[in-house]
């Protein structure tokens, strides 16, 4: 039997992320927004002397949103996927095709000051807008100034819809 040399090794070692990349349906681009789906709520870690540590960005609860959000501002990454934004400060991708089909899946809310983490939508297009409210009547959204911003306002894109409560999105 044949020893396989060291540079097929590494060749073959370089292939292999790739491949699960693609077999995950991750873009290869360096700008593609990352994918993680998560189907249940994170459980919190347990430390030595049986303290809980405080929930994290992304695990699945409206602080965690809010600070996945917080954590993105400045991203480029997914300007023009809005939803798949969201959804990812939640935990989760691939849940809804749209911020439209997300609003018009959940139930509604009216009021210009949703509570920390709900979504907030936009009518500004076929597919909708949506963000993560902030909890004092702004949000974190893609599409500020070409990423991931903060707004003080809901009217800071025109046609405000209302808003959903903010939990994991599922259907």
């Amino acid at each position: 039997m044949r020893r396989p040399s060291w540079r097929r090794l590494r060749a073959g070692a370089a292939l292999v992320p790739a491949a699960v990349l693609v077999a995950a349906g991750v873009p290869a681009t360096a700008h593609a927004a990352p994918v993680r789906t998560v189907t249940a709520k994170a459980p919190a870690s347990v430390f030595s002397a049986g303290q809980v540590s405080p929930l994290s960005a992304g695990d699945g609860t409206p602080a965690g949103a809010v600070q996945w959000m917080k954590n993105h501002v400045g991203s480029t990454g997914w300007e023009h996927y809005c939803e798949k934004a969201v959804e990812n400060a939640y935990g989760t991708t691939g849940v809804w095709a749209s911020a439209i089909a997300h609003w018009n899946g959940a139930p509604h809310h009216s009021g210009t000051k949703p509570p920390a983490g709900s979504f907030v939508y936009w009518n500004i297009s076929s597919y909708g807008h949506v963000g993560i409210a902030d909890g004092n009547g702004g949000f974190y959204s893609t599409s500020i100034s070409g990423k991931i911003g903060h707004a003080s306002s809901v009217s800071h894109f025109s046609h405000y819809l209302g808003w959903t409560p903010g939990a994991v999105p599922h259907r």
